[in-house]
């Protein structure tokens, strides 16, 4: 991290969170950091689903929410990027505050609720992205909607067109009764409806289906078994977790989902059991508590294809990413392996 990076995150962590969210997307729009363009290699350069990927290290949804910012992320070394979630029509979200720093634990807590400008809005920006890596959709139901499962196809039918890869994002814990849609029935109900519009698309798309952390083995099992019937391109793992076990921070007992370095360890063990489940018969894309070149390693020998991450990058400023990625070669490197594919699952063991 340079100086000036470190001075700019001292500035932002001294104002209000969502503020500094904001202030944040706006300095990458005015170019005012310093980006490194793309960033691959021979051991990096890898396939996810059909996507052609410059390196496995990705922009978790989140972060543009709006897809307002896609050029300059696309010149900030990640390997793919993902927007949203988006829902059918624009929403503000729950009452601020609704995200809190967890500094002592690198961490954040959100109850954001799915707020965005609508599919039509984020339509019409991923309509005119630059080329670049590829960008994915989190897809999103509103909160008032009366069929929350037909929201995903919907936004899905009005943005496929735009992005290469679309994410179901059943696990968000901030709009009530959402992770119900995870259960058999309700999933492979939901699913059906998605894969049907993936159908109509001119030009068909994988589609992701985005899991909760907190999940027994047997629901693990299920989903993996739902997912598999349904035909998807791959599996999240995971969301934000509702659990605050071992925190620090004064703000740990706020209402929300927790992301960052505490969560890392029950993602990842998540991400095993499901490599487990699916026997490798559909890539995972690892996300949770990465904020080094190590957790992206440990995220890929523990099954995941690709990882992807977001809180850390308020702790670590967006020159983790090229850190993160030059780290992942050099350990790809040390320990033999030619291509990342082949380091992919090499240490589940270890989780299960």
């Amino acid at each position: 991290m340079t100086p000036l990076e470190r001075a700019g995150l001292a500035v932002f962590h001294r104002m209000d969170p969502e503020r500094a969210h904001a202030l944040s997307l706006t300095a990458l729009q005015s170019g005012l950091v310093p980006l490194p363009g793309r960033l691959t290699g021979p051991r990096l350069a890898t396939d996810l689903a059909g996507l052609a990927l410059p390196n496995p290290v990705g922009l978790a949804a989140g972060y543009d929410k709006n897809a307002v910012a896609l050029g300059p992320l696309m010149r900030a070394g990640f390997g793919f990027l993902e927007v949203g979630a988006a829902t059918p029509r624009p929403q503000p979200g729950n009452p601020r505050p609704r995200l809190f720093r967890l500094v002592e634990d690198r961490a954040a807590i959100n109850r954001f609720g799915f707020n965005n400008d609508g599919m039509e809005a984020i339509r019409a920006r991923l309509a005119a992205r630059p080329e670049g890596v590829p960008v994915g959709l989190n897809l999103g139901a509103n909160k008032d909607s009366a069929d929350r499962a037909a929201d995903f196809a919907r936004v899905l039918a009005a943005c496929g067109a735009h992005v290469d890869f679309a994410t179901v994002n059943v696990s968000s814990p901030n709009t009530e009764k959402l992770r119900d849609l995870q259960g058999r029935e309700a999933l492979s109900a939901l699913l059906a409806g998605v894969m049907a519009a993936r159908a109509e698309l001119s030009r068909p798309i994988p589609v992701f289906l985005k899991i909760a952390p907190d999940l027994t083995d047997a629901e693990i099992d299920d989903i993996a078994q739902v997912a598999l019937e349904a035909g998807v391109s791959g599996i999240v793992a995971t969301n934000t977790t509702l659990a605050r076990a071992g925190l620090k921070s004064p703000e740990a007992g706020q209402a929300g989902g927790l992301s960052g370095a505490p969560l890392f360890a029950r993602s990842t063990r998540v991400l095993a059991r499901l490599s487990a489940a699916t026997g490798g018969r559909l890539p995972l894309i690892g996300v949770g508590g990465v904020g080094s070149a190590e957790e992206a390693y440990a995220k890929i020998r523990a099954g995941a294809s690709a990882v992807q991450l977001y809180t850390a990058l308020v702790y670590g400023g967006m020159s983790l990413v090229r850190d993160i990625v030059d780290g992942l070669d050099r350990l790809l490197a040390r320990d033999g392996f030619a291509h990342v594919a082949e380091a992919v699952g090499s240490g589940r063991e270890d989780w299960e």
